[in-house]
């Protein structure tokens, strides 16, 4: 608030039994967050001060979820939050039906990326969407000129390496999602990177999946022109002293922006934002692709400033060439690159002296301090083993301290620093009482009146001058005075103390006018939108289909041999397509194409390219299925995990959006995925019976920034097109990686994930058709995975024989991956989410 902040937003917890499933908030900070019984006193203090609360509700929510999910919404509606920031589709709309009073935000997590995805989000009663940061300033400006809805954007702060509600990273690797809060930060792992089957040395860079961090103060003029509401400063798990750096930067910029004045910050002040936290700042996407730039790959953590270069190591310190000067008290750490030091250990500490040709220097000689100079560094002891420093080494300063002195004012203030207008009016009749009425920049007005009336002058009358020096004395509190208005009747007098009594009541009346709640009727809408649900029931004389998704000519050829019920195509080349459907069409085998998981406002002209194939379409973005709404009926449907459907709510919003069947968020296990299909319908669902999870999905190639020098698809030569590639974890495991039509990756889990010890509680469910997904396998592996699912569904072996087979198929082993079912899991007897 100090620094400058029209709004913050911020998770809440509420208490065991009334929140999540495994006991967490419904927001994706699952490590923090405000408990419940304080937001009353939050929304309080935050509306005194005219600053918004935007709680984050974003969050898969399951179906076991749903009735604390309601109860929360009504708390959150009723104790004056000003909108909650949602992912889940089907609890967007949810709370739009307890509260049509209470503003809905689309999450980033959403993966919004165009004006059709913005609008697929405002059928579920978003009025605001926070775009996806992989969006270029031309990319925003094209969708800010195609919908009115409200924008907001980030602008400063950790990136996502994988489109945010589009990575399975955590959920794939340790069985906890990032699209429930709970991220492991696999992308800031290290890996290597294997080029045909052989390991490419990268030089310094191991980290290949770990970005930079936002920085567009410079980018804030064109954001204002373009007409973005809101911009966001992401703060995960930062001190206040970032907080409060970064916020009253863009404050500033926002301000200057908005006067027409030019940005005014000094090196020093940027300089400032660099060394609170930084693993190297850039605009990134938002001032366009630079595949080169967005991933470094050095280190994957806090850096600060770049202060110099090791030149050597003497017996008791380090010689650096400083390139910043330094000064006893900084905590410097020197830079290996990882590659070089297998455990990861870095070297550094506090900075105690310098030396120069082994003398200490004195305090004016380190006022003295410049780039340019050779200087040998010392430390603690024992907090630099010189043996595992280099030359050559870049040193950052990691923690400066003298950066607390200058936030101080914005962290520890003790009056507000931050002060919003307020009109005056005084109304003083000689014989009446006299009134002063505040109005704050809202319209919210209170009035203070004093008992005794306002006595004739004796000597000085009240004047305006006077009145607007002791009115204007607002220190102390959140306004200031931004004009007066008088209305004086007769030479009246009135004491100062009585001023500042009339001043100080009225105050304090709007205050507290300004942190009462609004009044907002919530009706429990969960309910009435379950009892909506069609009856559903199993088809058990329905056979089996298997659906089969490939991603290579070989793979169709083979697809094609073994018959399957239908064949989806899933191609990097768009020119492939064609004739491919064409032959599985006169194969006469049902052809599907696979949509990409991310449109932009470029790529929209996408949709009438599949729309022409004559195929059916795997739909993998809410903006593609807005898009197709105006095409009813000219293709077949089908939504793919990637909507993230999670609950009943969700599913069938989506169903009723013209999909013919929906394959559920890889967020659920077996179970879940069971229970589903008995909500929705088994007959509406299409699991993944056999895949490789998608952990990662980026914008960022892998391919053009270590396989060439350029910067995107028009300069790096398309190594995508002549090398497989994979990376290798710290496991030894490979994850292949694949780019799309636009040029972005997805980085697979190298071992499949089957479906096999959960098939007959599937069938046994009802449900019918299962997908058979394809990556790098070759036209064997296809052909096995095919004839030993079939070999399962006809009876010929056992859910334990199906395992074994395609584990003998497999070159790294199976995983049951998001499938798994804990053994604490229980059942949902007789779905009491229905029940009251």
């Amino acid at each position: 608030m100090e620094a400058g902040a029209d709004a913050v937003f911020f998770g809440v917890n509420f208490a065991a039994g009334q929140g999540r499933a495994d006991g967490a908030g419904f927001h994706a900070r699952a490590k923090v967050g405000f408990d419940a019984e304080a937001l009353p006193e939050i929304m309080r203090g935050l509306h005194e001060r005219g600053v918004q609360a935007f709680v984050t509700f974003n969050v898969l929510v399951f179906d076991r979820e749903l009735r604390q999910a309601e109860r929360q919404l009504i708390t959150l509606a009723e104790s004056g939050v000003d909108a909650i920031i949602v992912q889940d589709h089907g609890v967007a709309r949810l709370a739009r039906e307890i509260c049509p009073d209470l503003p809905v935000h689309g999450s980033t997590q959403m993966s919004i990326t165009s004006a059709e995805g913005a609008e697929h989000a405002r059928r579920f009663g978003a009025s605001r969407v926070v775009l996806g940061r992989e969006l270029s300033l031309r990319d925003i400006e094209r969708i800010a000129g195609a919908t009115d809805l409200e924008l907001e954007t980030f602008v400063h702060g950790a990136l996502c390496v994988s489109y945010s509600g589009q990575c399975f990273s955590s959920e794939a690797w340790g069985g906890r999602s990032a699209n429930r809060g709970q991220c492991a930060q696999a992308c800031r792992l290290p890996y290597d990177l294997l080029v045909d089957g052989l390991e490419r040395d990268l030089g310094d860079a191991r980290y290949l999946l770990s970005p930079g961090d936002l920085y567009a103060l410079h980018q804030v003029p064109e954001l204002v022109r373009i007409g973005v509401n809101c911009l966001k400063i992401e703060g995960r798990y930062k001190d206040a002293e970032f907080v409060a750096l970064t916020t009253a930067a863009y404050r500033r910029a926002v301000d200057e922006a908005w006067a027409g004045r030019p940005l005014s910050v000094t090196p020093a002040e940027e300089q400032d934002l660099e060394q609170v936290y930084s693993r190297g700042l850039g605009p990134h996407f938002m001032a366009g692709t630079n595949h080169q730039t967005v991933v470094r790959g050095r280190a994957p953590r806090h850096r600060g400033v770049r202060v110099g270069t090791v030149r050597g190591v003497t017996e008791r310190g380090v010689l650096v060439d400083l390139s910043q000067s330094v000064k006893p008290g900084d905590g410097l750490v020197f830079d290996p690159a990882n590659w070089r030091t297998p455990e990861g250990r870095e070297e550094g500490g506090f900075l105690y002296g310098l030396w120069d040709a082994g003398r200490p220097l004195d305090d004016d000689s380190l006022a003295r301090v410049r780039p340019g100079q050779t200087l040998e560094l010392r430390f603690g002891r024992g907090a630099v083993d010189g043996r595992r420093v280099r030359v050559g080494d870049p040193v950052w300063r990691t923690h400066d301290p003298t950066l607390a002195a200058r936030v101080r004012p914005l962290v520890e203030a003790d009056d507000p620093v931050q002060t919003r207008p307020v009109d005056a009016h005084f109304s003083g009749h000689v014989g009446e009482a006299p009134a002063l009425t505040l109005t704050d920049e809202h319209g919210l007005s209170a009035t203070a009146t004093l008992q005794e009336p306002l006595a004739p002058a004796r000597n000085r009358a009240l004047d305006e001058a006077q009145l607007r020096e002791q009115l204007g004395r607002l220190g102390g509190t959140p306004f200031h005075l931004r004009a007066l208005t008088t209305d004086l009747q007769g030479a009246g007098f009135l004491p100062v103390s009585a001023l500042n009594a009339l001043r100080r009541e009225a105050v304090a009346a709007l205050t507290a006018r300004r942190g009462h709640a609004p009044e907002r009727p919530t009706t429990p809408a969960l309910d009435a939108a379950l009892r909506e649900m069609p009856a559903t029931t199993p088809d058990e004389d329905q056979a089996p289909r298997l659906h089969v998704l490939v991603r290579t000519p070989e793979q169709l050829d083979a697809a094609l041999e073994e018959r399957p019920d239908s064949i989806t195509l899933d191609y990097l080349e768009l020119y492939g397509l064609k004739p491919s459907v064409e032959r599985v069409k006169a194969a006469g085998i049902a052809v599907r194409v696979a949509s990409p998981r991310i449109l932009k406002p470029t790529e929209q002209n996408l949709q009438k390219f599949l729309l022409s194939l004559g195929a059916g379409i795997l739909v993998r973005s809410g903006g593609l299925l807005e898009g197709l709404q105006a095409e009813a009926g000219a293709a077949e449907l089908t939504g793919d995990f990637s909507l993230n459907a999670a609950n009943v709510l969700t599913a069938r919003a989506l169903l009723e959006l013209g999909l013919s069947r929906l394959t559920p968020t890889y967020d659920l296990n077996a179970q879940q995925i069971t229970e589903l299909a008995g909500l929705v319908g088994p007959l509406r669902l299409e699991p993944v019976a056999y895949g490789h999870l998608p952990v990662f999905h980026t914008e960022h190639c892998v391919f053009c920034r270590f396989l060439s020098e350029g910067t995107d698809y028009t300069n790096c030569g398309h190594p995508c097109e002549s090398h497989r590639i994979a990376l290798r974890d710290e496991r030894g495991r490979s994850h292949p990686v694949m780019a799309d039509v636009g040029c972005r990756n997805t980085v697979f889990e190298g071992r499949p994930q089957v479906a096999a010890p959960h098939l007959d509680s599937w069938l046994g469910a009802g449900l019918r058709d299962f997908r058979l997904e394809f990556v790098h396998e070759t036209p064997q592996q296809l052909r096995d995975v095919m004839a030993a699912h079939r070999a399962y569904l006809s009876g010929e072996v056992s859910a334990v024989g199906l395992q074994a087979r395609l584990d003998a198929v497999s070159d790294q082993g199976l995983t049951e991956g998001s499938l798994f079912v804990p053994h604490d899991f229980g059942t949902l007897d007789a779905l009491p989410l229905i029940g009251t």
